[in-house]
């Protein structure tokens, strides 16, 4: 009597399953990672010089009260919106975006008012933006 032999199976990985999980992890890592363009906002303070001029300010001020009312230069704008805002900094600047422009906001300020005055100078291209603070009485006694 003569008995088949059972035919062996090549002992073989099956790689689909893996490849799945693989391409399943991809694409969750893919859906999951969150892309973000991070804005450095660099800051310089201006620096006080012991000759100023008349017909060509050395910087540009904006001045916001605690209503969010401007002042351009000491120039009291008639609205206080973006386009009037952006209006008056170029007139100041004649073009000259390499001028140093410095924010000064009362405490009371909303933060709204404050970001529309940095709106308007990074859409008028300056690149030296500087915002006014007094150094507070506690870190003024530890400084030596």
């Amino acid at each position: 009597m003569k008995f088949r032999r059972p035919r062996l199976q090549e002992a073989g990985v099956n790689l689909t399953p893996l490849i799945d999980v693989v391409f399943l992890l991809l694409i969750f890592f893919m859906v999951s990672t969150t892309f973000v363009k991070t804005a450095r906002l660099q800051i310089e303070l201006p620096e006080a010089a012991a000759a100023t001029t008349v017909d060509e300010p050395e910087q540009i001020e904006i001045l916001i009260d605690e209503s969010g009312r401007y002042r351009v230069n000491s120039r009291q704008l008639a609205n206080s919106g973006l386009a009037a805002l952006k209006s008056a900094i170029s007139q100041e600047a004649r073009g000259d975006t390499s001028i140093p422009l410095l924010i000064t906001a009362d405490a009371l300020t909303r933060h709204q008012a404050v970001v529309r005055a940095m709106d308007a100078a990074g859409q008028l291209g300056f690149v030296h933006l500087g915002i006014a603070t007094i150094q507070s009485r506690s870190t003024a006694e530890e400084s030596p």
